[in-house]
């Protein structure tokens, strides 16, 4: 992987965004054993577009088999800096029309006219930022990744700057003075030692997914992957899992989450993207929902 040029141009392909580093997966790590019958260490990045991308995956997974996994988010560090950069990508610029390519793929939007208008420095910030909001809530540090990575995606705002961490902390009702003075103070310690972690496990790229059992048997998924393949890997870990029903109902959905993509709402309510454009296209013209246009998709709002 010498000739790796920069973390941000991910693989369509394979679906994933890689880090300079030569380590392999290590699958015999010892983890520490969770409530529930499985575990999810779900290694990720605020900037990483293929994380964008399984969004849709890991959420529905999230309602029908939350009541069998934990799902933990460790940040693993995608973009330190510009400087060690070695092929035809060296700026920031030139990561943006790489951005709304895969946001075509994905069918998720993405404007990358952020690296031109108000690039990002670094992935580091956001993420010591999330690190800060885990001390406070771990499901609000959920929905917190979700607001600072629409902003980025679809607002073009860098989230390297404290106004928008401080605004996305606003949205979730996180207590934003708090917040600060974790990021500023002891947020950084746990980021390292998400680093620390993902070094440990071998991990080479975002998104990775390692799901185990209580007795350390685990199965990892790298890359963006249909939902097919992370309920497969549970079935196989953990037999009696039984896959939930949840209410597919518009409602419901934009209950358990404020913000929906068009490509999200297909997956979550088992209905074609056509489809579920025109339905949510009238319930915006009836004022029931709110939408954010970008020029590459929508974001729809309860």
């Amino acid at each position: 992987m010498n000739d790796k040029s920069n973390p941000l141009l991910c693989d369509p392909v394979s679906g994933i965004c890689e880090i300079p580093t030569e380590q392999d997966a290590n699958p015999n790590v010892a983890i520490t054993s969770s409530e529930k019958p499985l575990r999810i260490l779900y290694f990720t990045d605020p900037i990483c577009s293929s994380c964008w991308g399984i969004e849709p995956a890991l959420r529905k997974l999230k309602l029908t088999y939350g009541d069998w996994v934990d799902v933990e988010y460790h940040m693993g560090g995608l973009l330190p800096d510009w400087s060690y950069n070695s092929g035809g990508i060296s700026k920031p610029s030139d990561v943006a029309s790489h951005w709304d390519e895969v946001s075509q793929i994905y069918g998720m939007p993405i404007d990358g006219d952020v690296w031109l208008e108000d690039p990002l420095h670094s992935s580091y910030p956001p993420s010591v930022a999330f690190k800060a909001a885990q001390m406070q809530d771990k499901n609000k540090a959920v929905a917190f990744l979700r607001a600072i990575r629409e902003q980025v995606f679809l607002e073009k705002k860098n989230i390297t700057k404290w106004e928008h961490l401080a605004q996305a902390a606003s949205r979730v009702v996180l207590d934003v003075a708090a917040l600060k003075d974790d990021y500023e103070n002891r947020a950084n310690a746990l980021f390292q030692s998400d680093l620390a972690l993902a070094k440990s496990m071998g991990v080479r790229g975002f998104p990775s997914i390692f799901i185990m059992d209580a007795s350390g048997n685990q199965e990892f998924i790298y890359g963006v992957k249909p939902y097919d393949v992370l309920k497969n890997a549970i079935d196989k870990l953990y037999p009696e899992a039984q896959e939930k029903e949840y209410d597919k109902r518009w409602e419901s959905l934009f209950n358990k989450y404020p913000t929906l993509t068009t490509r999200e709402f297909a997956e979550l309510s088992g209905l074609p993207i056509p489809q579920s454009e025109e339905i949510l296209k009238g319930l915006s013209s009836q004022q029931k929902l709110t939408e954010y246009v970008t020029k590459n998709g929508s974001l729809w709002r309860k």
